[in-house]
């Protein structure tokens, strides 16, 4: 220790370290050790102790320590279920001091993420919590928030929701005393959506009532910089504005996914991208309760606006497809045995005529050896390739068939001589010049409705009597039969489909799937080769090679592909629109609408017309949505409904709700009800 008397001055080379001199509270710190003023009235004995320069750092450290904690929240969280933990863990690792309350005894949880739970409502409000954050169901916050000892509580508590709805939960709050801040908000991702991070996820709230203090403006600020800091997308909106676009995509993204998993669609060796969407949408709501999706009906007036909606675009779907549709010929597709004897008598005149076709009952006969050896003059690898229909889809298939080396000619009924010359592809007008190309596959690229007509048209007399017709048609029990009934025996026959197209496909086909069936190859040597190589141009390509009969591709098609095209029109028929809070799942939809809506609805009415399985899909849709109906309609207690919602006093609300009828008492009122809201149920 060293000593100083007053006769001495202070040592002349002490000097302050560069932490004290830019630091004023540490030389005012210094200063006062030393017992010194700016103007000194008489000298007093000074002490010096020994001054180790780590204090300084320390003492900046301690400031750095008491600026971070007056960062921190003590946070209350009421119902620590699932999404209660979830926001927990997030909260302890930013520093906060979490407590806990819940119906449920989640001790054991709570304390292995660093929570201090409480049983009693009484003991957790009577440790001040700052924030009360509530975690509840949206049908049992009002009863959990009537069941707090508010009286416990200090006069400035800041009271968070994260419902889904919130014109509902701001009616509630704003009910409490007025010494009470309130902050509505909706974390609009879960467990399940979060898991990887909050980056880039919406976080939506309203500051309905904070008090003028800095202290009081100063903690929501706080509260909102936890979910900021997190990287979430901050969206500051009104409780009416949020629950309008909720209803246009989160109640309908929920409502569509619990449909399909009513369905118990199940992935399939030929899943296309919009369906892997759709089976992604039913996992994610169906981790959902029952409970969850039936607050978003019944707590968002705007809810049965958007069922009504979607329940009458539906009907609408309905109506366009079974207006075109004709039973006779639907008949005449599957199992007439008149279409075949027609068939069979169109053969046999074109066989007076000079081709000679041979009736499809018959076996295979062998034909001339001669006959059966293609033409191998040119590279053995390099095709000839006929495109029939040469529109969007077959012009996109012969850019890459081009790129691979072969040889493409192509015939339409529409001019298409422009493209063909840009492309490297020879365009003919005329079917006969065509066919007397003698191309060695014939693809057809027309579209489902039209391909009967068009192969009809075709002189197939003139072709080699070896060709090889393929088809691409999204149904294939359709277009076997009718190559089958109306092809020579001559023919091969390979069943075909691409399950992608110029958009899904543009940028190249790895990884995507194409199916195949060989109906009819003849097993000379170069018949299967020629086959084989046709093939090869999509394996090449990188498509997923899968081999299955057409009978199960149909099968596999109206559960995914026709399905995946049913909700994007009904979809489409809603009108729906990008929100500035879309979630994952509505982005899903929405991409489905944009995928769906630019193909034709002729191509659409092809999937259900020509595939046996479509019709049983449809009436399955429709009975799951019926049965989704009534579960929520049965769930529905028409007083409390326009109680909450056409009683603008919450208040009045909250006195008058003893006088409700039970349940049963109530389920004559509901009749009427579902009458006046022109909803029935069968």
């Amino acid at each position: 220790m060293l000593s100083l008397s007053p006769l001495h001055p202070l040592p002349p080379k002490l000097v302050l370290t560069r932490s004290l001199f830019f630091n004023p509270q540490c030389v005012d710190l210094y200063a006062q050790s030393f017992n010194l003023s700016p103007n000194p009235i008489r000298r007093q004995s000074l002490k010096v102790q020994s001054l180790d320069a780590a204090q300084v750092f320390d003492y900046e450290a301690k400031l750095a320590t008491q600026y971070q904690s007056s960062h921190m929240l003590k946070i209350a969280v009421i119902g620590f279920g699932n999404f209660g933990q979830f926001l927990a863990k997030t909260l302890v690792n930013q520093g906060h001091t979490v407590l806990a309350h819940s119906r449920s005894d989640h001790s054991k949880t709570a304390q292995s993420l660093g929570v201090s739970f409480f049983a009693d409502p009484h003991d957790l409000c009577e440790q001040h919590p700052q924030v009360i954050l509530l975690c509840t169901s949206i049908i049992s916050t009002e009863q959990v928030l009537n069941s707090l000892p508010l009286q416990r509580l200090r006069r400035n508590t800041l009271f968070v929701d994260v419902l889904s709805v919130k014109e509902f939960s701001k009616a509630l709050l704003v009910s409490l005393p007025s010494y009470f801040d309130v902050v509505c908000t909706h974390p609009m991702f879960g467990p399940e959506s979060g898991k990887n991070g909050w980056n880039e996820l919406f976080f939506v709230y309203e500051k309905v009532r904070i008090g003028s203090e800095r202290s009081r403006v100063s903690r929501c600020d706080k509260f909102l910089s936890i979910f900021e800091r997190e990287g979430c997308r901050m969206v500051e909106m009104s409780c009416a504005e949020h629950d309008k676009y909720a209803a246009g995509s989160q109640f309908i993204t929920h409502t569509v996914g619990r449909v399909l998993g009513m369905l118990k669609l199940e992935s399939t060796p030929i899943n296309t991208k919009g369906y892997e969407t759709l089976l992604d949408l039913v996992e994610n709501t169906a981790g959902d309760s029952f409970d969850l999706y039936y607050g978003l009906f019944m707590y968002n007036k705007n809810a049965l606006e958007m069922l009504q909606r979607l329940d009458l675009a539906f009907e609408a779907l309905k109506k366009q497809l079974f207006g075109r549709l004709h039973d006779v010929a639907r008949n005449q597709l599957f199992g007439n045995a008149e279409k075949v004897r027609t068939v069979q008598e169109e053969h046999a005149n074109q066989a007076q005529n000079g081709a000679a076709l041979v009736p499809s009952s018959k076996p295979m006969r062998s034909l001339d050896p001669k006959a059966q050896i293609l033409d191998s003059s040119d590279d053995n690898s390099r095709l000839k390739i006929g495109i029939v229909g040469f529109g969007n889809f077959g012009q996109f298939l012969a850019k890459t068939i081009v790129r691979r080396g072969h040889k493409v000619l192509a015939y339409s009924r529409s001019d298409y001589s422009d493209v063909a010359q840009q492309l490297g592809v020879s365009y003919f007008s005329d079917a006969d010049d065509f066919c007397e190309e003698h191309p060695e596959v014939v693809l057809l690229c027309t579209s489902i409705l039209s391909t009967e007509k068009v192969l009809m048209s075709l002189p197939v007399q003139r072709l080699k009597r070896n060709t090889l017709f393929v088809d691409v048609l999204s149904v294939k029990e359709f277009p076997r039969s009718l190559f089958l009934e109306s092809l020579p025996l001559e023919f091969d026959i390979l069943c075909t489909h691409p399950m992608f197209g110029p958009e899904s496909g543009k940028n190249g086909w790895n990884g995507l799937a194409f199916v195949y069936d060989r109906v009819r190859i003849g097993n000379h040597e170069l018949r299967v080769s020629r086959c084989d190589r046709f093939l090869d141009i999509f394996a090449q390509e990188g498509c997923r090679m899968v081999e299955m009969s057409c009978e199960e591709h149909d099968k596999h098609a109206a559960g995914s592909q026709f399905i995946t095209h049913t909700m994007g029109r009904v979809l489409e028929k809603l009108g729906l629109e990008s929100t500035p809070v879309n979630t994952n799942g509505y982005k899903t939809l929405l991409n489905l609408v944009e995928n769906t809506a630019g193909d034709s609805f002729d191509l659409y009415y092809g999937l259900f017309m020509y595939n046996v399985n479509a019709m049983e899909q449809l009436e399955r849709l429709d009975l799951a949505f019926e049965r989704l109906k009534k579960q929520l309609f049965g769930r529905l207690h028409g007083v409390l409904r326009k109680q909450l919602f056409e009683n603008g006093d919450i208040s009045q609300v909250m006195k008058e709700q003893h006088l409700l009828p039970n349940p049963s008492e109530n389920e004559s009122a509901l009749t009427p009800s579902l009458e006046a809201l022109n909803i029935q149920n069968n």
